[in-house]
């Protein structure tokens, strides 16, 4: 019933590939996070990275604004595009941050928390590539999501664990307000990928 025509998956199309801009943010942030020295080249990358996926998400609501008809709710289209897109800002924010702050080698936690996002974000990926088939794909995306949610969840415990390492173990105040920012920026990116699978979710209760 809610298989939609060749037409119609272009905003499915779309979200995928605004979903790989977030996805590879994060894949920029890891390799600051193994290596400081690469940061101020990927500050750069990242900051073109956004203005592409703005592209995206302007052709996701330009068409949304010329189409009447659309094969999801149209605030769910709406929610999800930007959604992904302010992943990436949050993302392009962080990277700043450390090229500001001069953080240097990265906390272990830091590292584990830029993993957890580049799961979360292949997971929202994948939930993506199969929305255009809800009903035949209902259990794939409902797992997606639930995996999102998981990783969200072991990313609070890694960032409580760390802050409390910074107040427990950090003599220096400066770097402890560095890395505190730093760690609460990431772990607010895992809760915004949370957010994005809640909305997933919520597309396939409405329409499975």
């Amino acid at each position: 019933m809610f298989k939609f025509n060749q037409k119609d998956t272009e905003y499915f199309d779309l979200f995928v590939e605004s979903a790989r801009y977030f996805y590879n943010g994060a894949l920029m942030m890891d390799e600051v996070m193994l290596d400081y020295s690469k940061a101020t080249d990927k500050v750069r990358e990242i900051v073109e990275l956004e203005h592409e996926a703005d592209a995206v998400n302007d052709k996701i609501i330009d068409k949304l604004n010329m189409t009447f008809i659309t094969p999801i709710d149209r605030e769910d289209i709406y929610a999800i595009a930007n959604g992904l897109d302010d992943g990436v800002d949050i993302l392009q924010g962080t990277l700043q941050r450390i090229v500001m702050y001069k953080t240097g080698k990265a906390m272990n936690g830091a590292i584990s928390l830029t993993k957890l996002i580049i799961e979360a974000t292949d997971e929202i990926i994948k939930a993506l590539t199969m929305l255009k088939d809800i009903h035949k794909n209902q259990a794939q995306i409902l797992d997606a999501t639930h995996k999102i949610a998981k990783l969200e969840s072991e990313g609070d415990r890694v960032y409580r664990h760390e802050v409390a390492y910074l107040f427990d173990k950090e003599k220096d105040p400066i770097e402890l307000i560095k890395w505190k920012d730093i760690l609460e920026n990431l772990e607010d990116t895992l809760d915004h990928c949370e957010k994005i699978g809640d909305m997933l979710r919520g597309v396939v209760m409405k329409y499975a």
